[in-house]
């Protein structure tokens, strides 16, 4: 069994996001389907005293422009007020010296558009989770914009015989999965807690978040939640 999953590469992605990520042999991002503003694609969620806060990086873009094609200001100080905000609130993480010094090796660079900088950041989180899946871009593989037969085709062009779908994956056409001979399988996950600063826990913040502090636990804190697939 070969199993392929996908989504778009967001910002600082979530602990639900990597446990899909690990849990396949192949993971595409899909920076070829359409942007949506003040989602996930462009901004997540970190805690300080106060409780959540938004990391947001800005966008120029129109619709109905792809991920890959939207743009980020080149003259606006986006990135060295998350690295502020990053360091206000967690610099008393257990594990943030060790965390920060990826953070601000990315985030300081100059970068034109939001697609590179999502998946540069995804790359290297996940090296540190511990996780090898094979990761290939939307953008240099082949598949027809429909929302199930472009996994269909990817799953075919990449020798996969499984999709892995997260848990709101109820727009599919699941008859087009069995007409192509694929399995079907719906990711479920259960956050876990951990210890956090600032109070009492709060889930489905970015993944910074645990790796500040957990650290080298964090990726045995994410497999954690893991259900059986449905």
């Amino acid at each position: 069994m070969k199993v392929l999953a996908a989504h778009q590469p967001q910002y600082l992605p979530w602990l639900g996001f990597f446990d899909k990520l690990a849990q396949a042999d192949v993971f595409v991002l899909l920076d070829t389907v359409q942007f949506k503003k003040n989602e996930w694609q462009n901004r997540n969620r970190i805690k300080g005293p106060t409780g959540p806060q938004w990391l947001t990086v800005p966008v120029r873009h129109r619709f109905p422009q792809t991920i890959a094609e939207v743009e980020v200001p080149p003259d606006d100080p986006w990135s060295r007020k998350h690295l502020r905000a990053l360091e206000t609130n967690y610099g008393r993480a257990p594990h943030f010296g060790a965390v920060m010094p990826l953070l601000e090796g990315v985030l300081a660079q100059s970068w034109s558009r939001l697609a590179p900088l999502n998946i540069e950041l995804i790359a290297r989180l996940a090296a540190v989770l511990g996780i090898d899946t094979d990761v290939r871009l939307g953008s240099q593989l082949t598949a027809r914009d429909h929302p199930t037969l472009r996994l269909v085709d990817l799953c075919a062009a990449l020798d996969a015989d499984t999709y892995l779908s997260g848990a709101g994956g109820d727009y599919l056409e699941t008859e087009l999965f069995d007409q192509a001979g694929l399995a079907l399988r719906f990711q479920r996950y259960e956050h876990p807690g951990y210890p956090q600063l600032h109070g009492a826990f709060v889930p489905d913040l970015s993944v910074i978040d645990l790796l500040m502090n957990c650290g080298p636990e964090s990726g045995g804190i994410i497999r954690s939640g893991r259900l059986p697939a449905s």
